[in-house]
């Protein structure tokens, strides 16, 4: 689809709705917003705006719909899947000044956020009222609420507490007509038509623009323990996992890393304190937490009993807050660690978590077949396996050509093994060509039936999902 490219006077009457923006031609500032954690890709648009409210962001979508100008929302820019790439130039549009904690609710337990806080922000500010946000991503230190509503983003606590979704009550959007409408209702129970906010949840911007977000919000637990487990052999930990569930337990994060994840972790934050065995092949992170100190001593006792059936090491217990902080830091930090050694891809399989044993075997025989190297790590006790492939040495030429069928071969295994093939960072800009590998064309012409319907001239993050 051809987009109008923007001229003057398209120029004067966008920054007349909105009055923070920056120029094509301010090029430092402007390559900034080209790029996000994806990869090396850059893409740089013809202008940035930087509303303030709806209201703003109403008459700039308003216009744009008018005369054909795509549109490509940001929020932090740390998403791994290309989502918030504006690869048909036209505007961008940063979220970055709504970033105000409307509400805390305490007696329903919610809060009412724009879309521009960042979600460690937000954490703290309910903590502070002994209440508790969950989903928690690798980069919950930067990236905003906006961009875990279009991601429908997880991370470590999903496996007991849910993802993003499971929170979401209420959202307040603009239509790419200009029209802002409420998605729902600020209540637990809502059996009143179509569910119009959680089809927002997930959408990757390609249906509007959330400017206002009701999260439903749980007591903070008082007591959490963690373990570190070393496992002499990568399906052992694989196999751990669910173990571990079938004994009762469902911990509050359970985490695996692969030794080259651990290695580069500690040499990206230069923290070598934690030894590893040359026999050590993986790790488990293992979090309980709960309102009572001593049940979680006992479901300790049920872990320690259960990893007795397998080939692992000495456990380490973390025995302060500064120690858990410190094997947080090393689990968060694998994904800026494993891009610092190499120009990587990304893949973000999920399948149920007794198939992971199959899908990392998988990963190393076909990477072994086509010649490539692998860091996994990821959230095992939902089977979401983060998939890194490194160029290290590999030509342009199989990067750009060949990878891609040696990723479609995995992406294929992940369907068989009754999983997906993005669990939290989406589908975006670089996993768009895959999507017949998971729906065939009924069920494509759907999805495309509903973006049609919100989004009729095709303005909003143009390029995302579908080819």
């Amino acid at each position: 689809m051809n987009f109008h490219q923007l001229n003057q006077q398209d120029i004067a009457h966008l920054t007349a709705f909105c009055p923070s923006y920056h120029l094509a031609e301010e090029t430092e500032i402007m390559f900034s917003y080209s790029k996000d954690y994806t990869e090396d890709l850059s893409f740089v648009p013809e202008i940035v705006l930087k509303p303030a409210n709806s209201s703003e962001i109403s008459q700039v979508l308003k216009y744009c719909d008018l005369h054909n100008i795509s549109v490509t929302p940001r929020g932090a820019g740390t998403g791994l899947s290309g989502g918030a790439l504006p690869v048909k130039g036209g505007v961008l549009l940063s979220t970055e000044r709504l970033n105000a904690i409307i509400e805390i609710d305490e007696d329903n337990l919610q809060v009412t956020t724009e879309p521009g806080v960042i979600t460690e922000v937000l954490q703290n500010a309910v903590k502070e009222k002994g209440l508790f946000y969950p989903p928690d991503p690798a980069s919950k230190g930067s990236c905003f609420i906006g961009g875990n509503i279009a991601e429908n983003s997880g991370g470590p606590k999903a496996v007991k507490y849910g993802v993003v979704k499971d929170y979401v009550l209420n959202l307040e959007m603009v239509l790419p007509s200009g029209e802002i409408i409420w998605t729902g209702a600020n209540v637990l129970k809502n059996a009143t038509g179509y569910n119009l906010t959680q089809l927002i949840v997930g959408s990757e911007g390609t249906l509007g623009i959330v400017t206002k977000i009701v999260l439903r919000l749980i007591p903070h637990p008082k007591f959490d323990a963690l373990l570190l487990v070393p496992f002499n052999k990568f399906s052992d930990a694989a196999k751990a996992v669910s173990a571990i569930f079938k004994a009762g337990i469902t911990p509050s994060a359970m985490e695996l890393m692969e030794r080259d994840a651990i290695i580069m972790a500690q040499q990206f934050i230069e923290d070598y304190s934690l030894e590893l065995s040359d026999t050590t092949e993986a790790h488990l992170l293992i979090e309980v937490d709960g309102n009572n100190d001593s049940v979680l001593m006992d479901d300790m006792e049920t872990i320690f009993k259960t990893l007795e059936k397998f080939d692992c090491r000495e456990v380490l217990m973390a025995d302060s807050e500064a120690q858990k902080t410190n094997l947080w830091r090393l689990r968060r930090v694998v994904g800026e660690a494993v891009k610092k050694q190499s120009i990587y891809k990304e893949e973000d399989t999920v399948v149920p978590r007794a198939a992971l044993p199959e899908l990392l075997e998988a990963v190393k025989r076909i990477g072994e077949e086509y010649g490539f190297r692998s860091v996994c790590y990821g959230h095992a006790g939902d089977g979401n396996l983060h998939i890194n492939i490194l160029k290290d040495n590999l030509s342009d030429e199989f990067w750009n050509t060949e990878l891609s069928k040696a990723i479609r071969l995995l992406f294929q295994e992940v369907k068989r093994l009754g999983g997906t093939i993005s669990g939290e960072h989406g589908i975006g800009l670089v996993q768009k060509e895959y999507m017949d590998i998971m729906f065939n064309k009924t069920q494509i012409d759907l999805m495309k039936g509903i973006k049609n319907a919100f989004d009729p001239n095709g303005i909003m993050n143009p390029g995302k999902i579908w080819v």
